[in-house]
């Protein structure tokens, strides 16, 4: 690893001194082609730095196609009234599953939008054609983390590998890494990725995010399953270099993920939210400006004659008050040159000046 936290998408740095990396996921929230192209266009009118999609096989992934996947839907939304629904979890992967050719068209779409493209691989059916797309990042989901044959073939391609924590132990998560970084690839972020839809408080652990950092020594992302983006401003102010947050056409579609995702508008404000805590956040440094240290002098004191003086009186001798505001000498110089002496008459009420003294 290298000895910053960083690592590299594209033409961007992620990590120490960049800025977050904002990722729109849409991988849970399109139904095809169509609904998928309208989510990019939301990414990109938030001037999101990437989009996420989900590439694989239903059929190559799932065997037991009557196995139940369970989550939360929005019933209403001024009440914020969720109902828990059950489905075949291979349903709900058929209906964002999508041929090569609109693969190929989705990415065509996003570089003629000027937006970064990347997935998540869960299988390799699509690797060739994955190969073809040259995407910058891959992202492997936490239930995959002990797939090490995938591992293998994904660090190969040498895009940016994301790895999800998820329901993974930090041992498992170690392990993962070490078979990345054997296949020669060291541009790796690790996620931490809350498990449920939608999360719960509980399962945050946004603390998770500073171990990340110390164990692994790359950049600490955060895949946000809660709704709103409290928590994502939460993990930025923690550290996090990558902020993955899904997005939706509407939150009350009955489908996984749609229920905590965002909706245009609000995707919008959300990267608009991180962007001014990012400034906001500053720096471990206390920088001040040209204009901040003159508008202080308003509220600093300076020192006023109480009674006048004649020339060749010293300083300490002098009956002096400080008040505001601050535009003359400070009280810090008045103990400094205390010894020295009037270089002129100056009468009371005066604000002392360094030229009425005799530095010499």
């Amino acid at each position: 690893m290298n000895n910053l936290c960083k690592a590299k998408i594209g033409e961007k740095l992620v990590g120490d001194g960049q800025p977050c990396f904002i990722t729109l996921e849409a991988g849970p929230t399109h139904d095809g082609i169509v609904t998928a192209k309208k989510l990019v266009d939301v990414a990109v009118e938030a001037k999101a730095d990437a989009i996420k999609f989900q590439i694989f096989d239903p059929d190559h992934l799932v065997r037991d196609k009557k196995q139940l996947f369970t989550y939360d839907v929005l019933v209403d939304r001024e009440s914020e009234k969720y109902e828990t629904v059950s489905e075949p979890l291979y349903d709900i992967l058929v209906r964002r599953s999508m041929p090569e050719k609109d693969w190929l068209d989705l990415k065509a779409y996003c570089d003629k939008r000027g937006i970064q493209f990347f997935s998540t691989i869960s299988d390799d059916s699509y690797y060739s054609m994955i190969e073809k797309m040259n995407l910058p990042s891959l992202k492997v989901a936490s239930a995959d983390v002990d797939h090490f044959p995938l591992l293998r073939r994904i660090a190969r391609t040498g895009s940016c590998i994301q790895l999800d924590t998820g329901n993974a132990t930090i041992g498992e998560v170690e392990k993962a890494v070490d078979v990345v970084m054997s296949e020669g690839n060291e541009n790796i972020i690790i996620h931490n990725c809350p498990s449920g839809y939608p999360a719960r408080l509980n399962s945050i652990n946004l603390n998770l995010l500073n171990t990340i950092r110390q164990v692994f020594n790359c950049p600490a992302a955060y895949s946000d399953h809660t709704p709103g983006w409290e928590m994502d401003i939460a993990a930025l102010a923690k550290g996090a270099s990558l902020i993955e947050k899904t997005i939706t056409m509407d939150r009350e579609i009955r489908s996984v993920e749609h229920v905590m995702s965002l909706e245009p508008r609000e995707a919008q404000a959300f990267v608009r939210s991180i962007r001014d805590v990012e400034v906001a956040l500053g720096n471990s440094r206390r920088i001040m400006s040209e204009e901040e240290k003159e508008n202080r002098k308003a509220v600093r004191r300076s020192v006023y004659l109480s009674e006048d003086v004649k020339k060749g009186d010293t300083l300490s001798q002098a009956k002096v008050d400080f008040r505001r505001p601050g535009f003359s000498l400070t009280p810090e110089e008045y103990e400094k040159f205390k010894s020295s002496k009037f270089s002129r008459d100056v009468s009371a009420g005066e604000g002392l000046k360094i030229s009425d003294l005799n530095l010499e």
